[in-house]
């Protein structure tokens, strides 16, 4: 077997994050326009590749005017910076069906280097259209002001309006080529 690649499916694969509000509860939200291509070499897994772009404006948060916050110069400011991208340069794998993926990360025109925890992918399935699917799950923590989004308000109690550590999850469809 040689080199397999896969399609991330934006249509039922998505991005979250959570991040600390009042330093008391966390806020959930998610971006639904995920795209991009893995390329996965089961026998030298050193050799995966894995490209993934998250169009941010389809930020949710349940929100409208958090929504539209985040969106503004303020935070992501997505008339400069409208996409989110992972690029690769590392597949190690740490167990059955687990592994760790270095690569870069860029928000809002920063790049750095993250690690994120990867499951996956998931034994191959067919879907009712004959299309062969795959899945995995990856994981991330981040601090958002490493990557220039620096915008906050103190608390008269002490403490921030919104945590700067920013806990990513990733839930991939993936349909092979």
């Amino acid at each position: 077997m040689s080199q397999i690649t896969y399609t991330i499916d934006p249509a039922h694969s998505t991005a979250g994050f959570k991040v600390r509000h009042l330093m008391v509860a966390w806020v959930k939200g998610e971006f639904s326009g995920v795209a991009g291509t893995i390329v996965y070499d089961p026998e030298n897994p050193a050799n995966t590749k894995i490209e993934a772009t998250i169009d941010v404006n389809t930020l949710q948060t349940r929100d409208e005017q958090r929504d539209g916050h985040l969106k503004s110069p303020d935070f992501f400011d997505v008339a400069k910076f409208p996409t989110l991208t992972f690029v690769s340069t590392k597949a190690q794998k740490t167990g059955d069906g687990e592994w760790k993926v270095t690569g870069n990360l860029t928000i809002h025109g920063v790049t750095k280097q993250v690690v994120m925890d990867v499951e996956g992918p998931a034994p191959e399935v067919k879907d009712p259209w004959g299309n062969i699917k795959t899945g995995a799950s990856a994981t991330t923590k981040i601090n958002r002001t490493d990557f220039g989004l620096v915008w906050n308000a103190a608390l008269e109690t002490g403490g921030v309006l919104v945590g700067e550590e920013v806990q990513i999850s990733l839930e991939l469809e993936l349909l092979k080529k």
